[in-house]
């Protein structure tokens, strides 16, 4: 169980070092920081907007200029104004997808998959990314630690980022359940960072003791700044899941949704596209098919039949 007290202290901890998915009633989410503020586009006069949300888990915060680059670049190409639109709750995203507020969406695998059961949330394409079109959630410690295995964070303080997250909440929570725990049975204490940079920064300083991270995060981050990667170490690398996917309106015009799908997958054959896609630590956009993340939605199935279970006894 997460204690009010307990929660405030590290609030006040994580503050003062960062300046200069079943979701339990206990979790407390704690906003470390909030993003610096991006210059919002101007809208042409008596023009429309073709409006994409960026998940604020999906970059660290270094890596949002090359996506509002990558979104100015989709602008050109599609001859439209494209308004970037930077949430950093997954909820939230979704819910703007299925009231037709945004048009596209860089989203998680595991957001992906409930807004496709909810109300059809559609593929556009997916990121490839060191070689492939998957990723891992990554449990952290301190470099330092002496832990070495995730049964040895038992009545330690643990990160999590978004309730939605695959990587930083769904993974490390089915982790739990296959050894007949939760986070609140498992860990003395659990806080929401709502970023997987923050969360690696927590773990760096010492304020958790572990974490669960998006590797493609984490890997970006110790490739380009290791300032906090390199005070952290992976004791457990999970499976391979579907790579957070690009994400349309099922109601967008397929017209349009056929050009913007060219625009992504094309992006890497000419010299601005390429060299945006090298800050953003992306190899190229490809299609990819729904099957990508069936395995999201097997443990997301298994979860939910072990709570109805639990309930039932």
């Amino acid at each position: 169980m997460v204690r009010k007290s307990a929660v405030y202290g590290l609030l006040g901890l994580l503050v003062a070092g960062m300046c200069g998915c079943g979701d339990s009633e206990n979790a407390k989410e704690v906003s470390l920081e909030k993003k610096e503020a991006l210059t919002r586009q101007e809208k042409p006069a008596g023009g429309k907007s073709f409006r994409i949300a960026v998940g604020g888990m999906i970059t660290p915060k270094e890596g949002f200029a090359y996506y509002r680059r990558f979104l100015d670049y989709i602008g050109e190409k599609l001859g439209q104004h494209v308004e970037f639109v930077d949430r950093e709750d997954y909820a939230e995203i979704n819910a703007l997808i299925r009231t037709r507020r945004v048009d596209a969406a860089f989203v998680c695998g595991g957001p992906y998959v409930d807004g496709q059961e909810a109300f059809g949330m559609e593929l556009l394409v997916a990121p490839q990314a060191y070689g492939g079109t998957v990723y891992y959630s990554y449990i952290i410690v301190s470099k330092d630690s002496q832990m070495q295995h995730l049964e040895d964070l038992r009545g330690k303080t643990f990160a999590f980022t978004d309730p939605l997250s695959n990587t930083g909440k769904l993974v490390p929570t089915y982790m739990l359940a296959k050894m007949n725990e939760s986070p609140d049975s498992f860990f003395k204490k659990y806080i929401f960072t709502k970023s997987h940079d923050k969360s690696i920064q927590a773990v760096a300083q010492g304020i958790v003791s572990g974490a669960a991270v998006d590797s493609l995060i984490w890997e970006y981050a110790h490739r380009t700044n290791q300032k906090f990667t390199a005070k952290t170490r992976i004791i457990k690398k999970s499976p391979p899941y579907g790579i957070p996917p690009v994400v349309v309106r099922p109601s967008l015009d397929p017209k349009i949704k056929r050009r913007l799908r060219e625009i992504y997958v094309n992006a890497h054959n000419d010299k601005t596209g390429r060299e945006i896609l090298k800050g953003m630590m992306i190899d190229k956009f490809v299609p990819i098919d729904d099957g990508a993340y069936d395995s999201i939605r097997e443990m997301k199935t298994w979860m939910k039949k072990r709570s109805v279970a639990g309930k039932a006894k």
